[in-house]
């Protein structure tokens, strides 16, 4: 990767998206619970669930796979347990690995969601863009996600 010095419509970019990000998914989040859905964490987990090989994913792989921050998300799953969202389960051959998976109250809840979610997200960022501009954002932030996966994976071997 090339080492260059932030320019100045990169640092500007950068906090747009920082605050673009906070103002928005603080508005999606009061909308969502104020009508009594899922709170963006939770239907960040859920989605990340019903995405995954028969809907489950050990607790480490599921706190990678979060776009909300995972500091919190032994309370979080253990709250979405008692909505029967999801449930642990243990894992056969590790005992110290334990599994999340999204039931089918979980699954319910997510697809009940996304009507309203899709509109706040048109509402509150959408509207804002054209096409030809959501494909260069989505671009651009593809490159981002790329390179941190890639990164990651470095890390990881060491």
């Amino acid at each position: 990767m090339t080492k260059t010095k932030l320019g100045e419509c990169q640092k500007k970019a950068w906090g747009l998206l920082l605050l673009s990000h906070s103002a928005t998914t603080r508005k999606i989040d009061a909308a969502l619970r104020s009508e009594g859905l899922p709170s963006l964490e939770v239907y960040d987990v859920l989605l990340a669930l019903e995405d995954a090989p028969e809907r489950r994913m050990r607790m480490v792989d599921l706190a990678e796979a979060v776009v909300f921050s995972p500091s919190g998300l032994t309370r979080l799953i253990d709250r979405m347990v008692a909505q029967n969202f999801v449930e642990r389960i243990a894992c056969v051959h590790d005992r110290r690995a334990i599994y999340v998976h999204l039931t089918d109250a979980g699954l319910r809840a997510r697809k009940q969601a996304w009507p309203r979610y899709a509109e706040l997200i048109q509402e509150h960022f959408g509207q804002f863009l054209t096409d030809a501009e959501a494909r260069d954002v989505a671009e651009g932030l593809s490159r981002v996600e790329v390179s941190r996966r890639h990164c990651g994976s470095e890390r990881e071997r060491g």
